[in-house]
């Protein structure tokens, strides 16, 4: 605050003219406070996506989700129980010791869970951040945080799909990795008037796409563009804020995630409408 006295570049970023006086700091406060909640984020979204809709396809979408890391140490990391014994969940020293979400959690990020995505990554503790993507550019259609565990990917996807589906009577495509490819998760998403176009995971078992999805040329379309979901989670955490994030609990990790989210689109929109041109 001390700099917007004296500084002009702090004065222009911020829209302050040069006689103009700087706000208290407390209101500041105050107000950042206020900002920081899920609804506002949601809102913000929604504004953002309504000026890109000539921009995106309203029926072909994919989803997935990635792990954010916590601004949590694994020392955190203690037993839920109050016996505080060196050794046995302190935090002073955890080799050699069994710990799950179920008995222990972080005491500076009690959301935060302990959590890989794949097998022969370390466990760290992370949220998980979903994103559906429309699949004619690429943008933002959805986006949500969850606690990191392993059925939050898939039922991200049902509530961002119930939600993108509401008061639609088209029926929509759904594109996604092996991981989705449940039985369960299947079956919902078609009770829900939303085909699945989701790679098959055929590794010794049966898969829950059948003949009736694949035989389309729609499906093969779908996944060649499922590369597209991967561009927004390359831009949220090399330029955006999510490699690791720098709050805590869930409410504010998603109302970040969200808010760069949009951010995202909004540094798409005027390149995408430039290409258009």
């Amino acid at each position: 605050m001390e700099q917007l006295d004296y500084n002009l570049l702090f004065r222009w970023f911020v829209g302050l003219e040069i006689d103009e006086p700087v706000w208290n700091h407390a209101v500041f406060s105050k107000n950042r406070d206020r900002l920081l909640n899920q609804e506002v984020a949601q809102q913000f979204f929604t504004k953002v996506k309504a000026k890109a809709q000539d921009l995106m396809s309203d029926e072909h979408f994919t989803v997935d989700g990635t792990l954010i890391e916590a601004w949590a140490s694994h020392k955190s990391f203690q037993r839920k129980d109050s016996d505080d014994k060196p050794g046995a969940g302190s935090g002073a020293s955890f080799h050699g010791e069994k710990r799950t979400n179920d008995t222990h959690e972080s005491k500076t990020d009690p959301d935060a869970r302990l959590y890989k995505k794949s097998a022969g990554q370390e466990a760290k503790l992370s949220y998980l951040g979903h994103v559906l993507v429309e699949n004619r550019h690429g943008l933002i259609a959805a986006a949500m945080t969850t606690q990191a565990d392993g059925t939050a990917e898939r039922d991200a996807a049902l509530l961002m799909v119930d939600d993108l589906q509401m008061g639609r009577s088209a029926r929509l495509t759904l594109g996604a990795d092996k991981a989705y490819d449940t039985k369960d998760f299947v079956s919902t998403i078609r009770e829900l008037h939303v085909t699945p176009h989701v790679s098959q995971n055929t590794s010794n078992r049966r898969s829950a796409i059948d003949g009736r999805t694949t035989r389309h040329s729609g499906y093969e379309i779908s996944l060649s563009k499922r590369w597209l979901v991967e561009k927004p989670f390359g831009w949220l955490k090399q330029i955006g804020p999510l490699k690791k994030v720098k709050l805590r609990v869930l409410a504010k990790v998603d109302w970040l995630f969200v808010f760069s989210c949009a951010a995202f689109n909004l540094f798409r929109i005027p390149k995408l409408r430039e290409q258009r041109a």
